[in-house]
């Protein structure tokens, strides 16, 4: 672990999943069947609306650890959403895997030579992304430090 933490600072982190995610919202419109961007299914939307919560996490974790303040009540909120989001992930990867595995089903039709790599491709920055989400958590338990239960009721009102 202390590789990772050495090759992933907390700023590189944050700035790498910020990339992941721009570029995941985009491919989450991506058809690998089809090779195009259907843009009005509904289904395609639910990644770049629950990465609204991943965006604001990043930016309470950078601005937590830049401040050198510590937990409070809206970032326990934040990262209890986050950690439905990353059930959201792992489905997305599950669905990806699925989809991977149908190539061989499908072999009587006409299926895009970009559809491996580009599955391949989605699935391994989806893995990624999940496992960067994993390092913030770390880095927001070591650097921010812990949620003192205790002390929550003095901190109601903590974004003012």
């Amino acid at each position: 672990m202390r590789f990772i933490e050495k090759l992933f600072s907390w700023n590189k982190t944050i700035q790498i999943t910020v990339a992941l995610l721009l570029t995941l919202i985009v491919f989450s419109f991506y058809g690998l069947y089809t090779n195009t961007f259907p843009v009005l299914k509904p289904e395609n939307f639910v990644f770049p609306i629950l990465s609204l919560i991943h965006f604001v996490f990043l930016y309470v974790l950078w601005f937590k650890i830049k401040e050198e303040e510590g937990t409070d009540p809206q970032m326990k909120i934040i990262e209890f959403l986050m950690y439905g989001v990353c059930v959201v992930y792992a489905f997305n990867v599950y669905m990806t895997i699925s989809t991977l595995t149908t190539y061989f089903e499908f072999s009587n039709h006409v299926i895009p030579a970009t559809f491996f790599p580009m599955g391949i491709l989605i699935l391994v920055m989806q893995l990624t992304l999940i496992g960067l989400t994993l390092l913030a958590f770390k880095y927001r338990k070591n650097i921010v430090g812990n949620y003192n239960f205790d002390d929550m009721n003095q901190h109601i009102d903590s974004w003012e």
